[in-house]
């Protein structure tokens, strides 16, 4: 469909053409004469440069009334200008009011998170939330890319289901007619099925963990991706893992290099983290690498480098601080936006040396047999750039359904890809079992009604093969591919424990 208005991401080819803008007043500067307004309209920001000499009355007054987040329409001639984002801008001959917004609530200044969480329908107007967005569909449409190239099929698995997937201690709940049902924590049985009729399939959808964790790697309500594939071992199933991260990484890279500049995210470590290879290691090595001395060296090493780091920013603020004063206006809000990200980092600085301590007695007393908690996670992949695939876990800390190690009984053919920089665990999968008494016997032992899981069954009583999957979350590999600190900026409406609006 063409439009009767231009989008601003199309004004750069069109320099030297009059278009007309429709969109909402992000800022307004003002000199003597001249009104500078930053209008974004979702595909982007431009700056409309408006004259008093050069539009009608009712176009300055209207200029002049706009408040942050007012509805705006721009006519005007677009014109280069380098030293814009875009390399363009609007010199304005027509400027009308389509409707005046109420003092906005968000402002430049630093606000606290739940501040911001409780605003959160406007807070997605702001630049890294914008930004953050971007980069949340750009991942979307690479992982289909991905599949759809390689003759996957995308499924659909039930959002509400009869049987638990990961346990019944994260489920919800709900009355089903008179009998309970439960919000799915997983596509991954029904995508058996399906993989069982088409060979290699995805599933796309949202999934549920009624898990009180406040943790900034938790939802109760996330995205996951699962494939499954027919005839597929352990081995294979890494290669798509190693294989779609890549993909979307190369993909983001190339198509949202402005949106990660917004989150200030070093695209070098997204580079460097596919450039070769992803580390495979056993659990058992991961475990010899955590109690190592080597890992107590390193940690101590990045404690200095950071107290380091702090007293450098430290110094910074206070200079910039007693600079404030005599400083010209344009200076002065170069000054606050600094303080704002020097302030931002120190917090997360502090919270690091807090922990530091004790990521290092944890990973010293880690004992074979536990799962792999967040901050184990966070120090294995501190020694590597590239993520790490940590496979053959112990049995007992996987899920029924995982296939054992015919060499060694008392592990499981699961794998969890856990991604550099301390962002933990964004796939976790394995090899299937195939053998019917097998999960029989592990649905048993876990304390699960047989009754609801026959039409599982029946997936080995009739023509079971090997065969292998795994969960992608979206919302973790979209904060690991943009730097965010919390999953919570990663979803327009983030579902926490204790909050579900807006």
């Amino acid at each position: 469909m063409t439009e009767p208005f231009v989008r601003v991401a199309a004004l750069p080819a069109r320099v030297g053409e009059s278009v007309l803008l429709k969109g909402w007043l992000y800022n307004r500067r003002g000199s003597g004469a001249l009104a500078f307004l930053e209008v974004r309209d979702g595909s982007g920001i431009v700056q409309a440069v408006v004259s008093q000499g050069e539009v009608d009355a009712a176009s300055w007054a209207a200029a002049d009334a706009l408040t942050q987040e007012s509805a705006v329409e721009v006519e005007g001639v677009v014109v280069e200008a380098p030293r814009q984002a875009g390399g363009v801008e609007v010199r304005a001959t027509r400027v009308a009011v389509i409707a005046l917004a109420e003092p906005y609530p968000i402002t430049p200044k630093e606000h606290g998170v739940e501040f911001l969480m409780d605003r959160r329908h406007l807070w997605l107007r702001s630049r890294r939330q914008w930004a953050a967005m971007r980069v949340r569909n750009r991942v979307i449409m690479a992982i289909h890319g991905y599949f759809q190239r390689e003759g996957f099929l995308q499924m659909d698995p039930p959002v509400l289901t009869g049987n638990a997937v990961e346990g019944t201690s994260t489920l919800f709940e709900l009355d089903y007619f008179g009998e309970p049902a439960y919000l799915t924590q997983s596509g991954q049985l029904h995508g058996e099925a399906m993989a069982m009729a088409h060979g290699k399939i995805y599933t796309f959808g949202p999934t549920f963990r009624a898990e009180k964790s406040k943790t900034r790697r938790h939802l109760t309500e996330f995205w996951m991706i699962e494939p499954e594939m027919a005839f597929y071992d352990l081995d294979m199933n890494m290669s798509v893992a190693e294989e779609l991260l890549v993909a979307i990484v190369t993909d983001v890279l190339a198509g949202c290099r402005d949106e990660l500049a917004i989150l200030g995210r070093d695209t070098g470590k997204l580079e460097a983290a596919i450039a070769q290879p992803f580390l495979r290691m056993t659990y058992t090595e991961a475990v010899d690498l955590l109690r190592s001395d080597e890992t107590a060296l390193m940690l101590d090493a990045e404690q200095e480098g950071l107290e380091d780091e702090k007293r450098a920013l430290t110094e910074e603020r206070d200079r910039n601080r007693a600079a404030h004063g005599q400083a010209s206006k344009g200076e002065k809000r170069r000054i606050d936006a600094r303080e704002i990200e020097i302030g931002a980092r120190l917090d997360a600085i502090e919270k690091t040396l807090v922990n530091l301590p004790q990521w290092k007695a944890s990973a010293r007393a880690f004992e074979w047999g536990n799962d792999l908690g967040g901050s184990d996670e966070t120090v294995l992949t501190r020694h590597f750039s590239t993520p790490v695939m940590v496979h053959r876990y112990p049995a007992a800390v996987k899920a029924f359904y995982m296939k054992r190690d015919p060499d060694d009984d008392r592990l499981a053919l699961g794998v969890d890809v856990l991604a550099p920089e301390g962002y933990g665990e964004i796939i976790g999968g394995g090899e299937r079992a195939t053998d019917l008494q097998f999960l029989r016997d592990q649905v048993a032992a876990h304390g699960l009604p047989e009754s609801v899981f026959e039409w599982y069954f029946d997936l080995r009583r009739y023509g079971s093969v090997p065969h292998a999957g795994f969960g992608l979350g979206l919302e973790r590999t979209v904060a690991w591919v943009c730097g965010l600190p919390h999953v919570r900026e990663t979803i327009p409406f983030p579902r926490l424990l204790g909050r579900l609006h807006p």
